[in-house]
């Protein structure tokens, strides 16, 4: 049985200085009479930055062109800037239009909004704001009209659709212009509201045939572990949907009987479980490089601009951000949606795999294109969506996370995926949640104001 950590609020001496340095009016910046009390955490204590493990830092390194405080200085930063665009989305409501951060160490949060009044509101926690034309509502319905649309259409060369928050616009990615024109078309999609954009290449997955390491399905092809995961007393791992259809069996690396897919999507979305056998346990670690255990304390979605970092059985540890959130994705077996894009790369056998942002899981692998030694972006299926799909709760170094609550109680409960804008009840006040992530016990409403704003 692995050692259980104990969940613990505080960060090293320099960390916290770096978040006091570093994020000065993002941190704490919660909206009157709902200031979080001076002995709360910070959110960058309460996503866990500071257990970031040297592998991670040296991949951020390596592929974002920082030093070592520069990758611990940007995980501050994002937790911290994670938190202020939670609370200006609650606050601006209808006029939000999206955050992301930028610079080399993400010291940069911007909060965009369709309303010129809301400006001093967002600088006065600390974000630089941008007046745009249209909400991020206005955005996100235009994509899942050409969501909709895509369903009678054959998309291959107009593959990859999402939100751009930045740019304000929905954009197509497409090899031939007309099939971008189309899809527009069949959707309906106002073209100030739409931008297109030309690509080369066309998606894939990044699934194995030959096999290899990591797990293997059904004896020949190889994909990559996610994250363990538990459902009630079955231990287990998710992963992605085209790694394997239900009732699939799988073997470890070692060949040793491992477990069955209990539960697979593919296309549509990219998700799977595997329900493993007694001779298997689930750990709250990421193989990292060289063998370090990485640690995962929860599942706190991350923001556009954000690093992320990504463990495959074929290329091991690579990091990049994230460059959109809602976004649509077509490979030869049909399209997959909503996953998140980023510029990390991965090869075939690294499907399936983990990504990381700090400690916080946010994905796994689905697909992209280009390789680890040319370049290339990726998509991955968000973790939080899976566990609420089938149920499953994270394996954290946080707890197991699947305890009801206790005293005072409330419609709250751990092991409860909940997205940002949902409401709960605790401990007889109400509160809006910030950020999407899965409820642990420790992360009670009123002790992470990161997460959950009392309303």
């Amino acid at each position: 049985m692995p050692h259980r950590q104990r969940h613990h609020r505080a960060v090293g001496a320099a960390v916290a200085a770096t978040a006091a340095l570093l994020v000065a009016g993002l941190s704490g910046s919660a909206s009157a009479g709902t200031a979080p009390a001076d002995s709360a955490p910070t959110a960058a204590e309460t996503l866990r930055t500071d257990a970031a493990p040297p592998a991670l830092l040296k991949a951020m390194q390596r592929d974002l062109g920082l030093d070592r405080r520069q990758a611990e200085h940007r995980l501050v930063n994002e937790a911290e800037a994670g938190a202020t665009a939670g609370r200006l989305r609650a606050a601006l409501g209808g006029d939000f239009a999206g955050a992301w951060v930028r610079g080399a160490e993400s010291a940069t949060l911007t909060v965009a909004t369709t309303d010129a009044g809301d400006v001093a509101a967002i600088e006065a926690r600390g974000a630089e704001a941008k007046v745009v034309r249209h909400s991020l509502a206005d955005l996100d319905a235009a994509k899942a009209r050409l969501d909709k649309a895509a369903a009678g259409l054959n998309t291959a060369d107009a593959p990859v659709w999402y939100v751009d928050t930045r740019t304000n616009t929905v954009v197509v990615e497409a090899i031939r212009p007309a099939a971008a024109r189309s899809l527009l078309a069949a959707a309906g999609v106002d073209r100030s509201l739409a931008r297109v954009e030309s690509r080369t290449e066309r998606p894939r997955t990044f699934y194995d045939l030959r096999g290899g390491e990591a797990y293997y399905i059904n004896n020949s092809g190889r994909c990559s572990v996610g994250f363990p995961v538990t459902k009630g007393t079955q231990q287990g791992f998710a992963t992605a949907g085209h790694c394997g259809r239900t009732g699939a069996s799988t073997t470890g690396a070692n060949r040793v009987a491992q477990g069955t897919f209990q539960g697979s999507i593919f296309p549509g979305r990219d998700m799977a479980w595997v329900a493993t056998n007694s001779s298997w346990t689930a750990t709250p670690y990421v193989l990292g490089a060289g063998g370090q255990n990485v640690q995962v304390t929860g599942s706190t979605a991350a923001t556009v601009g954000a690093s992320v970092c990504r463990s495959g059985s074929t290329t091991g540890w690579h990091c990049g951000t994230i460059r959109q959130l809602n976004t649509s994705v077509t490979y030869p077996e049909g399209t997959i949606s909503p996953v998140t894009r980023t510029t990390v790369c991965a090869e075939p056998g690294d499907s399936g795999g983990s990504y990381i942002s700090g400690s916080q899981a946010q994905g796994v692998t689905s697909g992209g294109s280009g390789d680890c030694r040319s370049g290339g972006e990726t998509f991955f299926q968000p973790i939080n969506a899976l566990l609420q799909n089938y149920g499953l709760t994270l394996k954290t170094t946080g707890g197991d996370g699947g305890e009801e609550p206790g005293e005072p109680g409330g419609t709250w409960a751990a092991g409860t995926v909940y997205q940002a804008g949902n409401t709960v009840t605790y401990g007889g006040a109400t509160y809006r949640c910030l950020q999407g992530h899965q409820a642990y016990a420790g992360w009670e409403p009123p002790n992470v104001p990161a997460l959950w704003q009392r309303v």
